[in-house]
């Protein structure tokens, strides 16, 4: 999420009470996660794995437990509680709005809301948009235009994004939203959960049946089928034309690429190749895994010679 303006360093650092390394005259732009940083972002990291990850990044400023060497063009704030300094900022600059507030809603004269929908604040929902009873469209939504929403759909939930030190589990801050372009259906009773930092968003075109769960961050590309049961994680790359049936089940941070299928019950556990089908858990192509289970089948079968 990027500031109305550009914040100096010094008064990032001293809103934590942290010291940092680098020019005086560093600006921060916004604050975002590491997986999505762009030029002028902050960001945090606690562990060595993803220190290089993060000098790396495009993000210019970073929140590390570590004393290093600021690198040219960025700043470090040391701190021995990133996640915790990171979270506060979020919440100081990124307040969340009050419950309830309907502050800054877009609705167009054209939409047809059910009864008992609740809608949130810094909501912006386009022509002929449908939306059944009982749902829920929270905080920082766009909705395109002829969208259906089910009912009882949950909208811009907040993400489902933990971090575990101190043997407990505190929720990051939710700052993004979730944008749904033109032409997409989200079925009964599903939850599409709103971005860390940025937006979780739906391509133009997608039908999503009941029942299913969209994580934080996750892109849906265009014209995609997403059947009953699926439970797509965060951070995951859906590309366009591609068909997920039911009750799959995705891990993060994988990209599943163009008109590919998955097929019934499936576990998705890496990055899947354009054009092929797959099935299983984990999943591989459909046509070496019907071969697996024939084997497995006859296994049992005496074997005559």
């Amino acid at each position: 999420m990027r500031f109305n303006a550009p914040i100096p360093i010094q008064k990032i650092a001293g809103q934590i009470n942290r010291v940092f390394i680098g020019p005086v005259n560093h600006m921060v732009m916004g604050i975002s996660e590491l997986n999505v940083a762009t030029q002028g972002d902050l960001i945090f990291v606690d562990h060595p794995k993803y220190f290089d990850k993060a000098i790396q990044s495009k993000a210019q400023t970073i929140i590390i437990n570590a004393r290093i060497e600021a690198p040219e063009g960025k700043a470090i704030i040391i701190s021995d509680e990133p996640f915790k300094d990171y979270n506060e900022l979020c919440k100081t600059y990124f307040p969340a709005a009050p419950l309830n507030g309907k502050i800054n809603q877009q609705i167009h004269s054209t939409v047809i809301i059910g009864n008992n929908v609740a809608l949130g604040n810094n909501i912006k929902i386009g022509q002929n948009v449908q939306i059944m009873p009982g749902a829920v469209i929270m905080d920082n939504v766009t909705i395109g235009s002829n969208v259906i929403i089910g009912p009882n759909a949950v909208i811009g939930h907040h993400a489902f994004y933990y971090n575990g030190s101190n043997e407990k589990h505190t929720r990051m801050h939710t700052m993004g939203g979730v944008t749904i372009h033109d032409n997409v259906e989200i079925g009964a009773n599903s939850t599409i959960d709103s971005g860390v930092s940025s937006n979780t968003e739906i391509g133009n075109g997608t039908k999503i049946d009941n029942l299913v769960q969209i994580g934080h961050d996750t892109v849906v590309g265009k014209h995609c089928i997403i059947a009953a049961g699926s439970a797509i994680a965060g951070c995951v790359t859906i590309k366009n034309h591609v068909t997920i049936w039911g009750q799959v089940g995705c891990t993060s941070k994988v990209t599943i690429h163009n008109h590919v299928v998955v097929l019934a019950q499936s576990g998705v556990s890496k990055d899947l190749e354009e054009g092929k089908t797959y099935f299983g858990t984990p999943c591989i192509e459909a046509k070496q895994k019907f071969r697996e289970l024939a084997v497995l089948r006859n296994l049992s079968k005496p074997i005559e010679k």
